[in-house]
């Protein structure tokens, strides 16, 4: 099972980004997506998740409304479209999946991540 996530990069306040990240080995329509991401010093957080069945969405209330997270089962793909980035949201970013579930929001629920990309927001 591999998951690589891309999209990170350099961005002002008030712009936007789109991460992405692309599964292989995995029976991708089987699994709940999550994007979670890392501050320097702090623990990972949950981000947003969308659920294998129905894609039901759940966000945290940090990024509700400025942040879309969606999928597409044909490509094997999730994406986490950000829009008003605030320099509060610069961090690593990791996608995540497991096997079925729905709305799952920590960290040990997770099986499988990917390596990260790098989102720095200035202000």
């Amino acid at each position: 099972v591999q998951l690589q996530a891309s999209g990170g990069g350099f961005v002002q306040a008030g712009g936007s980004l789109r991460l992405s990240c692309a599964a292989s080995g995995v029976t991708f329509s089987v699994y709940t997506m999550g994007w979670f991401r890392q501050a320097p010093g702090k623990e990972r957080e949950f981000v947003a998740t969308i659920s294998w069945i129905g894609g039901t969405t759940y966000y945290a209330d940090s990024v509700k409304g400025r942040f879309t997270i969606s999928r597409d089962n044909a490509k094997n793909t999730v994406h986490l479209q950000m829009t008003s980035l605030k320099p509060e949201d610069t961090a690593v970013y990791y996608c995540a999946g497991l096997m079925y579930g729905s709305g799952n929001r920590l960290v040990d629920d997770y099986n499988y991540w990917g390596q990260g990309t790098k989102v720095t927001v200035s202000s």
